[in-house]
């Protein structure tokens, strides 16, 4: 039976880079695109075609930023397949990233500059914004509908006999200084991103707390510093052409800077090699790439403690109770 797995964010960047690896690893999978923009979904579905003409390869389409369209995927998804083998967390957004310029030109000079490149410590903010769910949007996006999506589609991943896996994209500025449990919205702090992806990194410890016995498992990863889309749209166009030619340079000294999409989704890819139930779940899984572009995966210890995972766990089932509520109040009223 083919192996089902679906990604979601996969028209572009790391998504579409793990695709293409995924059926370079294996073609008879078969491959679901979740995606917000069906024109986008539809032309990265192509470009992968015309690589693996035979593949099996659907598009869906899903808003994480709206309860909403994340009930209706699960629907469609539920529809199409009687189980899931592997669901890519992988969408993500930063929303109006701005940069600190006094801290980018000190810091370029100094010897944090590679700390500063890795994490963006100190260096960005985002100017998040409410949805129509009354949710922050980074938040929603990021954490919460992946959330939702999970635990709609629960029965299609549950398998005790043959283990299916949830591996998230997180980011090396996944901060535990960002987090906070009394707003895991981050509606009061500059540092959404961060926020969220350190919120995904709590999550997936108390998924496989609660799921490892009926046979689910959660992994995160960290792609490295990679340039895409969201990375590009953090400065103007002319400053990337001067900060490139040292970010090269740098790369032969550090493991992190793994620059390409496709070296991003080196630990993606070892994730779908690997036994599920023989992972460490307090570990984070990270792409590295040497100096001389050789791709490799290390492990290192997720900063988090494991009650902070549950409460937030715990958390996270009351807003799904209260917001899934709220909205068939709403569709009601509507009809």
């Amino acid at each position: 039976m083919k192996k089902v797995v679906l990604v979601t964010g996969a028209n572009s960047g790391i998504g579409l880079a793990l695709c293409e690896r995924l059926l370079e690893e294996d073609d008879q999978i078969h491959l679901c695109l979740a995606c917000r923009n069906m024109q986008r979904a539809e032309t990265a579905r192509i470009s992968l075609l015309s690589l693996h003409p035979a593949a099996d390869i659907g598009i869906l389409q899903v808003n994480l930023g709206s309860l909403k369209s994340v009930c209706q995927a699960a629907m469609e998804v539920k529809r199409r397949y009687r189980r899931i083998d592997f669901l890519y967390l992988n969408a993500g957004i930063m929303p109006n990233p701005c940069i600190n310029l006094k801290v980018f030109f000190s810091g370029l000079f100094s010897r944090k500059v590679v700390h500063m490149f890795a994490t963006g410590e100190g260096l960005l903010t985002q100017k998040d914004q409410v949805t129509k769910d009354g949710l922050q949007e980074v938040f929603e996006t990021n954490v919460f509908g992946h959330f939702v999506l999970i635990r709609a589609i629960e029965p299609l991943l549950c398998h005790i006999d043959n283990p299916s896996q949830l591996i998230w994209t997180s980011s090396s500025n996944a901060r535990k200084s960002a987090f906070s449990l009394l707003d895991y919205q981050h509606t009061q702090g500059q540092e959404s991103y961060s926020s969220s992806k350190y919120a995904t990194d709590l999550l997936s410890v108390a998924l496989n707390r609660h799921f490892n016995k009926q046979g689910l498992y959660s992994s995160v990863v960290c792609p490295g510093l990679v340039m895409t889309n969201l990375t590009y749209g953090i400065l103007p166009s002319f400053f990337w052409m001067f900060i490139m030619p040292i970010m090269w340079l740098i790369r032969i000294f550090t493991n992190s800077f793994t620059i390409t999409p496709h070296n991003g989704a080196e630990a993606l890819l070892w994730l779908f090699r690997q036994k599920p139930e023989l992972l460490d779940p307090l570990q984070k899984y990270c792409s590295c790439t040497s100096g001389l572009g050789n791709n490799y995966v290390e492990p290192r210890k997720i900063n988090l403690e494991e009650e902070s995972s549950e409460l937030f766990y715990q958390k996270l089932l009351e807003l799904e109770k209260q917001t899934l509520k709220k909205l068939s109040e709403s569709e009601e009223a509507y009809t």
